[in-house]
């Protein structure tokens, strides 16, 4: 399973900077990498793992601004298509299925 995280969170005051800036690090701290701006992404071994990462980083969004989590499976992950000006991209393989934490 993969985790989606994708937010739009104001930067607009000092204040708003540094909860964007805090969420943004609670996200990489919890094995979230940067998918694109605003767009991160988790590996996890099941549906339950990605519930738990979505539901304790749920609690850490900033009072202002939207957050939305999605889980899809790592055959779905793999048919996103990414292209960066006109060639295709291919995206990282999924991890082995075997976690260790």
């Amino acid at each position: 399973m993969w985790v989606i995280a994708m937010f739009d969170l104001p930067t607009a005051t000092a204040q708003d900077r540094r909860a964007y800036t805090r969420f943004r690090k609670s996200l990489i701290e919890d094995g979230f990498s940067r998918m694109q701006y605003s767009v991160y992404i988790r590996h996890c071994a099941s549906i339950e793992n990605a519930e738990v990462h979505a539901k304790r980083m749920g609690d850490k969004v900033p009072a202002a601004g939207e957050v939305s989590f999605m889980a899809i499976t790592d055959r779905q992950f793999a048919r996103i298509a990414v292209y960066v000006g006109k060639k295709r991209q291919v995206l990282p393989p999924a991890p082995s299925q075997l976690e260790l934490f």
